[in-house]
């Protein structure tokens, strides 16, 4: 355990940051308190999200431990710090995408890892290389379960040793889920281990490997993931709804069905029914559609300024950039901050097994402008008007000076679009009146629509989208 340095006298608690709207659901927390012994586990709230329970000696009171590892606890290492004790020779560095050895866009050409993948195949790729190589000997990613009904969850973290165990875990999951249960058999079962997650995960483990000398020792990379913001689980009861299917009939679901011939940020969400039925409706025609819009946002997503996974040996994005958002093959932005995982990249791209291109740091910023936008001017507005509670500590300073005031009113409607949304599916499904959600997210998609693309490309891109599907 490495000698703590918080520069703050004030310790936090799990209830501090949970009721401030600061915790993610990662589930750090628990995992720590179970290797202490202490009875404590990850369950959904009434929205949709992991949140932690445990004895009250230890959910009410705060510790230097919990302060210290908490991804959203203002007195955690910041990402950037963590990145300069992790990747302390890299020679490129960027005020948004971090510190990095070198950065690629492309995709996987051997076998079918693009075509199984959302995006260009490539997270699964590097994963299967540490695996082919003996760099590691699991892989802890995440997988849809076969019976979600019984389980009560559709998606949760396992390890993968094999290759069709890997396979698995390919696509995107638009779904919380939380890591206490895969620590867990990290932390019992010797071995080297991949982890791949989002920014604020990956943070939380960067965290828990400086407390904990064997998850140091045995957590040998993180493959981390971009990140516009973390869905609830009722985002997948809210395909249902609009699909016309019975929630509790539903054991599938997939949230970017790969259509190759069409544009790759055409998404298409499918729900596979007990009965074998499958049912397909493109995010346009969803009430809740629009990502931007914040629909089922964890509130701890408005005070992340981390897009691009800063604090993980290698990043996976899409490239949300044309010509390759018009793919709809996938096509993958990586950021290789080890450079021992860049030495993996140059080596398979210079045998023809990956279709890459190294880009500039400048690049990856445009191909998620968008992120960048909400996590950095909009974070800076939000700090100034944060809720009660524990205040946040970020790399971005309060100012509500710069942004213009249209994009001002864009920062308010989303945070409210974000928090009304669970409130509001909560009532409906409460009452068994879906219509009440779903009328209200039109309206309000309609009202965010108006003030956030009046002059932005959205039209431009539905009457694209309408002439295709002509």
């Amino acid at each position: 355990m490495r000698e703590r340095s918080i520069d703050t006298p004030q310790l936090y608690s799990p209830e501090g940051i949970v009721n401030s709207g600061l915790c993610i659901g990662c589930g750090s927390c628990a995992a720590q308190a179970q290797l202490q012994g202490i009875d404590t586990k990850m369950k959904f709230d009434k929205y949709g999200l992991y949140k932690p329970e445990g004895p009250a000696s230890w959910y009410m009171t705060p510790s230097e431990s919990f302060t210290a590892t908490c991804p959203f606890s203002p007195a955690a290492r910041k990402e950037d710090e963590l990145a300069v004790h992790n990747f302390p020779a890299s020679p490129n560095h960027s005020e948004t995408v971090g510190r990095f050895e070198s950065s690629y866009v492309g995709h996987v050409l051997e076998q079918d890892f693009r075509l199984q993948g959302s995006s260009g195949g490539m997270v699964t790729w590097v994963a299967s290389e540490l695996l082919r190589k003996g760099l590691i000997d699991g892989v802890a990613h995440v997988i849809a379960l076969k019976d979600p009904q019984a389980d009560g969850r559709f998606f949760k973290y396992r390890i993968a040793r094999n290759q069709d165990e890997l396979n698995e875990g390919a696509k995107s999951r638009y779904y919380p889920v939380e890591m206490s249960e895969v620590l867990q058999v990290i932390r019992d079962t010797p071995g080297r281990y991949a982890v791949v997650a989002l920014p604020c995960m990956t943070k939380a483990l960067q965290l828990l490997r400086e407390e904990d000398e064997i998850f140091k020792a045995r957590i040998s990379f993180t493959l981390g993931l971009f990140c516009g913001h973390m869905k609830s689980a009722h985002f997948a009861e809210s395909f249902a709804w609009q699909m016309g299917a019975p929630f509790k009939a539903v054991k599938e679901v997939e949230y970017r069905y790969k259509y190759p011939d069409r544009p790759a940020n055409w998404y298409n969400a499918m729900l596979r029914l007990e009965d074998g039925t499958q049912l397909n409706k493109d995010w346009w025609h969803l009430a809740d559609g629009d990502w931007g819009a914040g629909f089922f946002m964890s509130s701890a997503c408005n005070f992340c300024d981390d897009v691009v996974s800063e604090t993980a040996d290698v990043a996976f994005g899409d490239a949300w950039v044309e010509p390759y958002s018009s793919d709809g093959k996938g096509t993958n932005v990586v950021i290789a901050r080890s450079a021992l995982v860049k030495d993996l990249i140059v080596a398979a791209i210079q045998e023809g097994r990956l279709q890459l291109e190294e880009v500039s740091g400048d690049f990856v910023e445009q191909t998620q402008a968008a992120g960048f936008r909400q996590r950095r001017e909009g974070l800076a507005y939000r700090l100034t008007w944060a809720p009660k509670g524990i205040q946040p500590n970020k790399r971005v300073q309060p100012d509500a000076d710069r942004p213009e005031r249209s994009r001002k009113v864009i920062y308010r409607t989303r945070y409210w679009i974000s928090k009304l949304s669970h409130s509001m599916f909560w009532i409906a499904r409460k009452t068994g009146m879906p219509g009440i959600y779903i009328s209200w997210a039109r309206v309000a998609a309609s009202f965010y629509h108006g003030i956030a693309y009046h002059k932005g490309n959205f039209g431009e891109m539905k009457k694209r989208y309408v002439e295709f599907k002509k």
